[in-house]
Order: C-alpha cells, then structure tokens, then sequence
C-alpha cells in the first residue's frame, strides 16, 4: 500500500481548488451510477464509455456506439473498475491537484487534466493497438498531476500511507515519495505482468504532465521550488 494522505503545502493564488473538487466528485458520481446498474447494463457501460483501442484506431466496429470512439480518450478517466480502484486514484488527485491547480489556475489545469488522461490513453492504445479490451480510470490523468507536482515542489514533505504490518503515515519528501511512484511504473511497464494494469498509459500521462506544466503554469510559480 502506498497512498498519498496529505501534504504539507498550502494553496497560495486560489481562494478554493474547484476544478479538482468536481472531479473528485464527478469521478465518485459516475461510480455510483455505474455501480446501480445490473451486471450486463454495466458491462455495456464500459465499453460504451471505456476506451478500446482496437475502436478508437479504427480496427474494429464499436460494438456500442452510445459516442464517437474518439470522445472515449476523455470518457475512459472517469470510470473504475471498483471502490479501491476509485478511492487510490482520488487520494492522489485530492493531495497533490490542488496544488497544481493553484500553480495554473482553474481553466488551465482542467485543460491540463484533460491533455494527460487523453495522452495516457493514446500511449496505452500504441502500445496495444489491437487491444478489444476498454481501457478505464483516471490514473493515467492523474498521472499527469503528480509528475508536474514533482517539478514544482520536490521538497514538499508528503505524508503517505504504507503498509509494512499495518498502514501507517510517513512523512517523506515528495521527491522520493512520487520518485519512487514513478519508477515502479518504469518498472512493472517494462516487466512482464499479468496484472491488468495499464501501466504505458501511466507513463504517458506522466510525459504529458511533466512536459505541459512547463507551458501551463503561472509565470511566478518556479520549477523544482526553486
């Protein structure tokens, strides 16, 4: 277990982080609604709004045409194949967007989340092109946040949960905390893995993120908190 729980890094250009409050609760809605639906209706839904790769790069027919297969690579980030799937993923949009939302401010970091879940699925997709499987979750956006995290407060102490006998909260400094993060997905990307984890889409919202927040960000808001 390793879980982001809280840092110690106060907001300082937004009276409140609106855009990473709605998605949180945008992400746990849709859940909701996903959840109440019965098994085939639920089924249907993710491939309706999932993202398949084979679909969206035209090798195969949308077995449930309910959009345009392209409208998918933003879709796909706001469904979860369960609650712990959902919970890890908010944890880490809950500590560390408001912070990247303070350094570029509401339009452009909704803007910025978007690019990252769409760059993560195009990333998953050339990887697995023939794919017929719908890709889902809001990792690979997320991703994106905490890469640009990375740059802009590398010394941020983050308290996170770990599991060695029982979960506790560790202060570590974000540059290994999230440093660590990123290696396990370099490493269990590169790995041979039976886990169905989309792990190239990870790296591609992490590319993504690390290369826009140098575009995105306010112009007083320093890299590596310099």
């Amino acid at each position: 277990m390793f879980v982001p729980i809280h840092d110690q890094n106060p907001i300082r250009h937004i009276a409140r982080p609106w855009v990473t409050w709605s998605l949180i609760a945008a992400n746990v809605a849709i859940f909701l609604v996903q959840t109440t639906l019965p098994g085939g209706a639920e089924r249907a839904f993710l491939l309706s709004f999932g993202m398949i790769p084979a679909v969206v790069g035209n090798a195969a027919v949308d077995p449930l045409p309910a959009m345009p297969a392209w409208a998918t690579v933003f879709t796909y980030a706001f469904l979860h194949a369960d609650a712990w799937h959902l919970i890890a993923n908010m944890a880490f949009l809950w500590v560390f967007g408001d912070n990247v939302e303070d350094a570029m401010g509401h339009g452009k970091f909704l803007a910025f989340y978007a690019v990252c879940g769409a760059c993560a699925a195009l990333a998953h997709m050339l990887v697995n092109p023939g794919s017929i499987g719908p890709l889902i979750g809001a990792s690979g956006a997320v991703s994106g946040v905490i890469a640009a995290y990375l740059l802009l407060y590398p010394r941020v102490t983050v308290y996170m949960l770990v599991r060695i006998i029982i979960p506790l909260p560790v202060p570590i400094p974000a540059i290994w905390a999230l440093g660590a993060w990123i290696i396990l997905q370099v490493f269990y990307a590169l790995a041979p893995s039976v886990e169905p984890v989309a792990w190239w889409a990870h790296l591609g919202g992490l590319a993504a993120g690390a290369a826009l927040v140098l575009f995105l960000k306010r112009a007083d808001v320093p890299i590596l908190g310099k």
